[in-house]
């Protein structure tokens, strides 16, 4: 089979396209052709030096594609059912930069058929993510439905990305109020296409009152992409026991806050990351976003506010170079038909 792979960290050149063989799942294992694959941040943060601890590493969390094989003692799963997959590469050396790959049979997830192979490799790392965020708010849902966040009004952060994509879908799917910033009238047009309810331009004046304007007591939950660059805005405008759930670190590695601030709002600060998230969240998460999927609630394209990015399997390389590079939408690689 092709595979990408890389035997040292460093710059997408030291990836390469090679000829391995077919694996087999073992119990509870189950094999998946993959059609889609899903580039996210941390793919190409992995190769840029975070990962160690393989001698050969084929990149990807999240792909989309066919159950090939199954392993002995796999219930649920049949040859020739179309999933999606989560966190394919965690805890081992192979991930979704390849025609096969072999899971555990707990991270393979049924795609409906009227979701195609481009949604099922988007969701993984953006979807569980949003939902983590999501239901990370004091004395709120700990799952997502229709109705979950009713009452609810909620900040996202940088909504044309992918994470803020999902995460407008969700909090919309579950009834809650979407506001989101962005950095232009681009961005802005992706983050109404997602669903977002007021969009404000966070380079204009008049920032927190424009938000304040639509959630006059402050936001329930901040989902926050950002938080050394926003913690003043998030400060502001996030309600007394509202939570700031943070998921990344774009555009700082230091935060810096007035405690006093935080203090006089209760504020409850939830940092979240799906590599040490626990097993019963990240089913949860899964589920939820399964039956989103399902009822239609979840999409992508530029009518939905992801643009898709496809590039061939042979040209991972440019296409980690692309996110990293900052492409607004979601990068993907075409596999196989």
């Amino acid at each position: 089979m092709r595979a990408v792979v890389y035997q040292q960290t460093g710059p997408s050149s030291v990836l390469e396209v090679v000829d391995r063989p077919v694996p087999e799942p073992g119990p509870g294992e189950v094999r998946v052709r993959l059609v889609r694959a899903g580039v996210n941040p941390t793919d190409w943060k992995f190769r840029a030096g975070m990962m160690s601890g393989y001698d050969e590493v084929t990149p990807g969390q999240d792909g989309a594609g066919v159950v090939d094989a199954v392993g002995a003692g796999v219930v649920g799963l049949a040859v020739g059912d179309r999933i999606w997959l989560v966190l394919a590469q965690h805890g081992r050396a192979y991930g979704t930069a390849a025609e096969y790959t072999v899971q555990p049979a707990d991270r393979v997830v049924a795609l409906p058929e009227h979701a195609s192979f481009d949604l099922g490799a988007s969701l993984g790392v953006p979807a569980v993510t949003a939902h983590r965020a999501l239901t990370s708010l004091e004395g709120g849902p700990a799952r997502l439905a229709p109705g979950a966040l009713a009452g609810r009004t909620v900040l996202v952060a940088g909504g044309a990305g992918a994470v803020g994509n999902a995460a407008i879908q969700l909090a919309r799917w579950a009834g809650a109020t979407v506001v989101t910033t962005v950095s232009s009238e681009e961005k802005a047009a992706l983050a109404r296409a997602a669903g977002a309810d007021h969009v404000v331009n966070y380079r204009e004046p008049d920032v927190a009152q424009r938000i304040l304007a639509v959630a006059p007591g402050g936001v329930d939950i901040a989902v926050e992409v950002a938080p050394a660059q926003n913690i003043a805005l998030d400060l502001e405008v996030v309600r007394v026991h509202g939570t700031v759930a943070i998921y990344a670190n774009n555009g700082g590695d230091t935060l810096t806050m007035p405690l006093r601030a935080a203090f006089g709002k209760n504020l409850r600060f939830q940092f979240l990351i799906l590599y040490t998230l626990a097993d019963h969240l990240l089913q949860a998460a899964v589920e939820d976003v399964a039956a989103a999927v399902t009822a239609g609630a979840l999409r992508v394209g530029a009518e939905a506010g992801l643009p898709l990015h496809h590039y061939p399997l042979e040209q991972t390389a440019t296409a980690h170079d692309a996110v990293e590079n900052g492409a607004v939408g979601k990068v993907l690689l075409d596999v196989s038909e």
